[in-house]
């Protein structure tokens, strides 16, 4: 079978005075040789500035742990083999998310929660068990020491309110009232004042989300959307690019390892086929031994 085509994530964290990349190449390799790839990641990018604003942990030096740690914990947390498709880009997923987990400028907000969402349930979507799959977004937001339910509930809010906006409320949202109409206008507030807010791929995953369930489908609505969240719309144009074309290169990678399964399991009933009138010829042989006797 053909390689896998190569799926490309970006993940470099930034800030004024350092900047951390992180890049990793792994292969995704099927115990058979009909099933062989290559899967290369580099995961979201991420800007951050000084907190303020929905802040769960900052952290300090002394109390940060290592990619490793945070890998093992999710390990320790979720025991049970996940399939390699999977595993290779959650463990990938991981080790970039640590990096912005950590940084002393991190700060969760809901927006940034929904993109984190989305992009899991989409690679996770097909999953063999919804029970597991959630059991591995639970491990996988605690190993991040964060609340998996948090994660959830504001998704969740944000989803709803969305799919009850008009075009014109979803970008007039300074002049309402509402629980997220605040959240939104604190993002605002704090993209607009230099140096305090945090922007990452997960965020404007979030924003394309929020447009995809209220139906606004215009790229004027988004123009207007980044400027009243005072959000630099180039970058997320250049994000959502890339995350479109992340879900396009996981279709075909899950399509490929769907076909390798139904042509195991294809040969497995083939083989228990032909097995069956073998092991009815040797019983009346062994018959027809026992009666000669």
């Amino acid at each position: 079978m053909a390689a896998i085509t190569s799926v490309t994530f970006s993940a470099l964290a930034q800030s004024s005075d350092r900047k951390f990349s992180s890049r990793s190449s792994s292969v995704f390799t099927s115990q058979s040789p009909r099933l062989r790839g290559t899967v290369s990641y580099d995961l979201f990018t991420y800007h951050a500035s000084a907190p303020r604003f929905l802040v769960h942990c900052l952290s300090t030096a002394a109390d940060v742990p290592t990619v490793s740690q945070t890998k093992s914990n999710f390990l320790r947390a979720y025991k049970k083999p996940i399939p390699s498709i999977y595993n290779t880009v959650l463990q990938e997923l991981i080790a970039q998310q640590h990096l912005i987990r950590y940084k002393t400028s991190y700060q969760y907000d809901p927006v940034f929660a929904l993109g984190f969402v989305t992009v899991y349930d989409q690679l996770m979507e097909g999953y063999p068990a919804d029970e597991e799959r959630d059991a591995i977004f639970k491990s996988y937001i605690e190993a991040l020491n964060e609340d998996p339910s948090q994660y959830r509930i504001d998704a969740k809010k944000l989803e709803e309110w969305s799919q009850n906006q008009s075009t014109s409320t979803l970008v007039d949202f300074q002049s309402r009232e509402g629980e997220v109409e605040d959240i939104l206008k604190e993002i605002s507030q704090r993209a607009g004042s230099k140096g305090s807010f945090s922007y990452s791929r997960f965020f404007a995953v979030g924003l394309f989300r929020i447009l995809e369930l209220a139906n606004a489908t215009e790229s004027s609505i988004l123009d207007m959307l980044c400027a009243a969240l005072n959000i630099n719309k180039k970058s997320v144009d250049r994000d959502l690019d890339v995350y479109r074309n992340l879900l396009s290169k996981l279709v075909q990678a899950k399509e490929l390892l769907k076909e390798y399964i139904d042509r195991e399991r294809k040969k497995n009933e083939e083989r228990t086929a032909s097995q069956k009138p073998n092991e009815a010829v040797t019983k009346i042989l062994g018959d027809n031994q026992l009666t000669s006797r």
